[in-house]
């Protein structure tokens, strides 16, 4: 799935804290790795305690050296980019995503605060706007305490599906990463109680307690005989799954079970134009990657299948 990724760096320790995840990739899966910088417009002199790169030369001479680094640690392509047109930070969103047309990557790779411009990049508007202008799937790695990069070697991977296909193509991105680093997919889908129930349907549960509780109880089974399903698939590839389903608040849910079974990477979709702003305010991929440090992969959540009539 994943052959070609796009890293943008800024030239700060922070920002460079996804390059042995970047390693990871380009060893185990091959993938082609194109470094970017973008200059930005009226920069402060440091970024993340760094100085910052404001002259198309410098950032050049950067990405150089940082694309020399790779290539004494992978054999596949490293090539470097500057967009030396200036970028107000209301622009850097669309620069990426211009670029990542123009490059066409699979995986775009990147710090949670990073990325010439990308302050706040994953909590930010400026991720938001990335991934509505955007369908590249976005790979966020956390640095350690000190900001410094921390191994990446997923062996165990959570992926959360709610049993519908707008969810699933977060599976062909994780059982890549598995079968690349020989890692066991662990499934979960969390189920809504009558008080965890998202803002939208609350009101009909109040006004329907009862009625609500068993559609409730019949999507438990439901839950449940999807994750089995799935996991059979994915065991007769060869994968060890484990899969599960709970009740409750979903974002504490992931983020309780992810640290519970010490997930090295969260495999999420993001649901698209329609769900771009609750995905923002209040959404489950929103509340759990302000919990979850470690990597988490995003990809873009397929279409919902038409009501029939």
């Amino acid at each position: 799935m994943f052959e070609h990724v796009l890293v943008p760096l800024d030239g700060s320790q922070l920002a460079e804290s996804v390059l042995p995840a970047v390693v990871w990739l380009a060893r185990r899966l091959g993938v082609s790795i194109t470094l970017l910088h973008i200059i930005e417009q009226g920069p402060s002199a440091t970024i993340h305690g760094d100085r910052h790169l404001t002259r198309p030369d410098e950032a050049e001479a950067y990405l150089a050296e940082v694309a020399a680094r790779l290539r004494d640690q992978v054999t596949t392509q490293v090539v470097s980019h500057v967009h030396t047109t200036e970028q107000g930070e209301s622009d850097v969103a669309r620069s990426i995503v211009d670029h990542a047309v123009d490059f066409v990557p699979d995986l775009i790779v990147l710090a949670p605060h990073g990325s010439s411009g990308l302050r706040d990049i994953f909590f930010g508007n400026i991720a938001q706007q990335v991934i509505q202008m955007g369908h590249t799937p976005i790979l966020v790695v956390s640095p350690g305490p000190a900001g410094q990069a921390r191994e990446f070697e997923p062996r165990k991977i959570l992926v959360t599906l709610d049993g519908s296909p707008v969810t699933e193509p977060a599976l062909p991105a994780a059982e890549t990463l598995a079968r690349a680093g020989n890692a066991s997919l662990h499934l979960l889908t969390v189920v809504p109680t009558l008080t965890t129930l998202p803002c939208d349907q609350a009101a009909t549960g109040m006004l329907m307690p009862m009625a609500t509780a068993a559609i409730l109880e019949l999507a438990v089974q439901g839950a449940a005989d999807y994750l089995r399903a799935v996991g059979d698939r994915l065991q007769a590839k060869g994968i060890p799954v484990l899969a599960e389903v709970h009740r409750g608040d979903p974002a504490p849910e992931t983020v309780e079970v992810a640290e519970r079974i010490n997930a090295d990477v969260l495999v999420m979709t993001t649901r698209g134009e329609a769900g771009l702003n609750a995905f923002w305010s209040d959404s489950v991929s929103r509340k759990v990657a302000g919990r979850f440090n470690r990597p988490l992969l995003l990809v873009r959540a397929g279409k919902a299948e038409p009501d029939k009539a």
